[in-house]
C-alpha cells in the first residue's frame, strides 16, 4: 500500500475592502476567470450557489485539463466558506476566512489540505502548483477588492457630503 501523505498550504492577503464587499467579490464565481487564466467553464451542477451540500464543477486547463468537484460544506457568508475538491486522484480541505481589520478593510485567509494518489502533474509537485496557483488567484483577487472599494468609497463620501 502507498504512503498517505497529507499535505498543507496557506495564504492570505489584506485589502481595503469590508468583509461584505470581499465577500461579494469571492461569491462572483462568473468572475474567477479573471484571478486566474487556468479556469475554463465553471457552473454549478447541483443546489444553489454557495449553500451546503450544493457542488461546482470547474473546468481547469493548465497545467493539464481535468475537472474539479467543488463541493461546498460550509459556508457564513462575509465571514467563512468551505469546501472539498476532487480532481486527478487528489481530495483536497480549503477553508477561506473574511477577517475585519481594526484598521479597516478585510484580511481574507485561506488553508488547505489535501492528499492523493498524484504527487506530480505535468513534471511538478503538486503542493507546488496548488500554492502557486492560490498565491496567483488571491493576489489578483484582491487587486480586484481594492478597486472595488475604492469605487465604492467616492460614491460613499459624495453621499454623506449631500446630506
Amino acid at each position: 500500500m502507498g504512503s498517505s501523505q497529507l499535505d498543507y498550504i496557506s495564504y492570505s492577503i489584506e485589502t481595503r475592502a469590508s468583509a461584505e464587499l470581499a465577500w461579494d467579490v469571492f461569491a462572483d464565481w462568473k468572475n474567477w476567470r479573471k484571478f486566474s487564466e487556468h479556469y475554463g467553464v465553471l457552473a454549478w451542477a447541483t443546489g444553489e450557489p454557495w449553500q451546503k451540500g450544493s457542488r461546482l464543477r470547474i473546468e481547469m486547463l493548465h497545467p493539464v485539463h481535468f475537472h474539479v468537484d467543488h463541493v461546498i460544506t460550509v459556508c457564513v457568508p462575509a465571514k467563512r466558506v468551505a469546501w472539498i475538491d476532487h480532481a486527478l486522484g487528489t481530495t483536497l480541505e480549503q477553508w477561506v476566512y473574511f477577517e475585519p481589520l481594526s484598521i479597516g478593510g478585510t484580511r481574507v485567509r485561506t488553508w488547505a489540505e489535501f492528499t492523493g494518489i498524484a504527487h506530480v502533474v505535468a513534471g511538478q509537485p503538486v503542493r507546488k502548483l496548488i500554492f502557486q496557483f492560490t498565491q496567483t488567484w488571491y493576489e489578483r483577487y484582491g487587486a480586484e477588492c481594492d478597486r472595488r472599494a475604492e469605487q465604492a468609497t467616492p460614491a460613499a463620501n459624495r453621499h454623506a457630503s449631500a446630506q
